[in-house]
């Protein structure tokens, strides 16, 4: 039996472990696993029959659930295997000329932003970056910064909806409009919105939103959508192009086409989704709302606690932060360049005490941010914990 409020017994998580990084890849509940497992196991009891004859109707129903949650229609969303998988859909679809301009910020998931360059540099397009302060004020401030560098040869803005290094949300509602009055569509990275923050796609009005099902809304790893406003459809593409760029069905558009079919694949994660956000959503007696109001006052809880160990101000207002928060640490004295390299203090923390939690370099090294994540398996004495080997290893770096 599991104990009133004792969230962590839901999970397969390692009880030794104080997993303070939901954030980075999620954590899906043993309930919804199982789900998954019993449809793997329908799935290869007759594969033809699961993937060849049932899987449109299948994924018609998942989808229909997640639009309900997102505020979409269901045929604007096509599911996909991560929010990057999609952000390279809508870049590598996109024909640019020569001297357009893309605009992002420098908050930017490092893996788009790859994206961002790897088509400039294929297509001569110049990659303009608006500076966001941080510490940061207020989301005005986002917004003068993104608006200062749009220039007559914007074409499309990519933006976070939450920042992943950062932590913060970011004012998306007003620099989608701001944008569009200046003639720019932009494409948003909501890799950590769904399940965090409240997403209405349909009054957002951005021309495409990617973002993932298997961190905020715990459900299995390689759930993850694409939405494309409808008059744009016709020009996004899946990186895999398959069967559905000549199939014909009646009653379905070439978006749908394209990206129910790429091949092959495990779909049950796709199919997952709904029972993901049905469990979720039960576990406290207000639902969504609830669960979401929970993460974010321990996080804001956890941010304030943390902040006092490492000697630093919090670096953003309340309003900003979700479940996410990004605690300012001291300047690191030794700090190795490299992707994946981590912080000798991020190591100490999970070797000597237990504590699995992000240190990053950001904006560059020697400069570094602690990133806590709140789902609600988490405790504060999780946060107690990590507060105290914190202050214990910023102490013996000094």
């Amino acid at each position: 039996m599991t104990a009133p409020g004792d969230f962590a017994a839901l999970w397969p998580l390692d009880r030794s472990i104080a997993f303070l990084n939901h954030g980075s890849y999620g954590a899906c509940p043993t309930e919804v696993l199982r789900f998954q497992a019993a449809l793997r196991a329908e799935m290869e009891a007759e594969p033809v029959r699961f993937l060849g004859r049932e899987l449109d109707d299948r994924l018609d129903a998942a989808r229909a659930a997640l639009a309900s949650f997102l505020g979409a229609d269901p045929d604007d969303l096509a599911y996909i295997s991560n929010a990057t998988g999609g952000v390279n859909a809508v870049l590598r679809s996109l024909a640019f000329s020569q001297g357009d301009e893309v605009l992002t910020t420098d908050h930017c998931y490092a893996a788009c932003r790859n994206t961002l360059d790897y088509v400039a540099e294929r297509s001569g397009v110049k990659v303009t970056v608006a500076t966001v302060p941080f510490p940061l004020a207020s989301p005005d401030a986002v917004l003068e910064a993104v608006l200062a560098k749009v220039t007559s040869r914007t074409r499309l803005a990519l933006l976070d909806h939450i920042t992943s290094p950062t932590g913060l949300i970011l004012p998306i509602e007003r620099l989608v409009a701001g944008l569009k009055q200046r003639g720019v569509e932009t494409l948003v990275d909501g890799a950590h919105a769904p399940g965090m923050v409240p997403v209405d796609l349909r009054a957002l009005g951005a021309a495409y939103y990617s973002g993932n099902c298997h961190k905020w809304l715990c459900a299995p790893k390689g759930s993850a959508f694409l939405w494309v406003r409808r008059d744009l459809q016709a020009g996004i593409h899946p990186l895999t192009i398959s069967h559905g760029a000549t199939g014909v069905r009646p009653g379905r558009s070439r978006f749908r086409l394209e990206f129910d079919w790429m091949g092959t694949q495990d779909p049950t994660g796709w199919l997952t989704v709904p029972r993901a956000i049905e469990y979720l959503g039960r576990l406290l007696p207000g639902g969504w709302p609830a669960l979401m109001a929970r993460n974010r006052a321990q996080a804001l809880e956890a941010r304030q606690l943390l902040c006092a160990a490492a000697g630093t101000p919090p670096p953003s207002p309340d309003h900003m932060i979700g479940s996410l928060a990004a605690v300012v640490l001291p300047d690191s004295p030794k700090m190795e360049t490299g992707w994946r390299v981590r912080d000798p203090i991020q190591g100490r923390l999970f070797d000597g005490y237990g504590i699995e939690v992000p240190i990053m370099r950001w904006p560059a090294a020697p400069k570094r941010l602690l990133r806590i994540s709140a789902a609600v398996y988490n405790t504060p004495d999780q946060y107690a914990r990590l507060a105290e080997a914190l202050t214990k290893e910023l102490a013996a770096e000094r």
